[in-house]
């Protein structure tokens, strides 16, 4: 059974004695390991109704280009596969995810969907809940332990909610209950879209796709079995150099919702290794701490949505003069004085992800080289959504915002920075052969 902390109903209409259930898949992009697929199969059975599971790929979502696009649409592939072995009908749409969920609701004896934390997640679910005769309930399945009962508040820091997710984690970390589906595959009458085709054509292609990773819960599952074997052992040691490949390349996968953080780390507690508590610390503390900032901060997407002293102490400081003064252009075509961050841009140009510990100094430096910390905000969140295959979720937002002090505390004054956290090329140069990682992207 699914834990009752993690099922909300998102409206109080009655059960509809109509021709099927659906689960409106959209943010849990997966056929296993799935709460809410795992819920809506359980309520078919219970009632005696068949299931099908409905995805609407919207083509203009904000920042996304065919890069994001082709990722999600090989998860697509996987997912059809998956619930069609299942006995499961699968129908994606190509349709504003809200306005299809309405459509396909009008047969519906009952609604199940995932829960996602942006506001355009909210506001979807939200529009659903309001127009459909049906119930919606909403089953938390890309967390560990749900938002709300980690917290009922933004969190400062992750040392103040650390033991409140630590607390719970022997209820939630558990296997998901998979109960066999009981009805046939069901056919109906309605738009669909074959995944073949789709083209290119239709999404921005203002940003080449990437071969550096293939999408879907498939590669996911791959990538976390070569992680576990071949780098879990040295995680803790070697996870922020950049110059090593130590970091379990799972962001983009969980962006998408290819693989469950519950399944990761259950195989991780399984493997037994000096590294897991490291890990664990990246993959669910750290991780939350952003869901729990997008969920109560309605500003996490803007400079006005760090802390007040981080504002204040930037704002002192923004007529400091800066060393450097780069346009955006130049910012974005990796063409800066700076041969580290150069290397760490075109990272982010070439294969839709940045090393962890660069993406930080990546940011610091924006803030550095441009004209005011608003103006810093913009960029670095623009080119990290833009870019980055696991941008524009609560983990790219509390990443740029980190830079300019969320999360974290105030440090000793200085210019330009004020009492945010600074960081320069010496501290790689001490750190890491940072030379290495500068020949691989040159």
């Amino acid at each position: 059974m699914v834990e009752k902390e993690r099922i909300k109903h998102l409206n109080d209409k009655k059960y509809q004695n109509k021709k099927y259930i659906v689960y409106w898949m959209q943010q849990s992009q997966r056929s296993s390991f799935n709460h809410a697929l795992e819920y809506a199969i359980s309520i078919s059975n219970k009632y005696k109704k068949p299931l099908i599971v409905f995805f609407g790929l919207i083509n203009d979502y904000p920042d996304a280009n065919i890069r994001h696009y082709k990722f999600l649409i090989e998860g697509l592939k996987d997912i059809k596969r998956g619930l069609e072995n299942r006995g499961i009908n699968f129908i994606l749409n190509q349709t504003s995810p809200e306005l299809g969920a309405i459509e396909i609701s009008r047969n519906a004896c009952l609604m199940v969907v995932d829960r996602g934390y942006l506001k355009i997640q909210k506001d979807w679910r939200t529009k659903v809940a309001e127009k459909i005769k049906c119930p919606l309930i909403q089953i938390e399945s890309d967390v560990v332990v749900p938002v709300e009962v980690t917290s009922d508040k933004e969190e400062y820091a992750a040392f103040t909610i650390r033991d409140k997710i630590i607390n719970k984690l022997n209820y939630f970390l558990k296997p998901v209950t998979v109960e066999k589906y009981k009805f046939g595959f069901l056919e109906i009458e309605t738009d669909k879209t074959d995944i073949k085709d789709i083209s290119n054509k239709q999404f921005d292609g203002s940003v080449k796709p990437v071969n550096s990773y293939i999408g879907g819960s498939t590669q996911a599952l791959k990538h976390l079995k070569f992680f576990l074997k071949e780098k879990m052992g040295n995680y803790a040691e070697k996870r922020n150099d950049p110059t090593l490949n130590f970091v379990s390349n799972l962001s983009p996968y969980l962006h998408f919702g290819h693989i469950s953080p519950v399944k990761i780390a259950l195989e991780v507690l399984k493997n037994k290794s000096s590294g897991d508590e490291s890990f664990l610390e990246e993959l669910i503390v750290r991780r939350e701490l952003s869901m729990n900032y997008v969920n109560y901060n309605r500003n996490y997407d803007k400079f006005i949505g760090i802390p007040e002293w981080a504002k204040k102490s930037l704002k002192k400081h923004e007529k400091d003069k800066r060393p450097y003064n780069y346009s955006f252009k130049t910012l974005e075509k990796a063409d800066t004085h700076d041969l580290y961050w150069n290397a760490a841009q075109k990272q982010m140009l070439i294969e839709g992800k940045m090393h962890g510990y660069m993406r930080m100094y990546w940011g610091k430096k924006i803030i550095e080289w441009t004209k005011n910390p608003q103006n810093a905000y913009n960029i670095a969140l623009y080119l990290n959504n833009k870019y980055e295959l696991d941008g524009r979720d609560p983990n790219g937002f509390a990443g740029v915002a980190w830079c300019f002090g969320k999360h974290d505390r105030p440090w000793a004054e200085r210019s330009i920075f004020g009492n945010i956290r600074y960081m320069n090329e010496k501290g790689l140069k001490r750190k890491f052969d940072i030379e290495q990682y500068v020949k691989r992207y040159n």
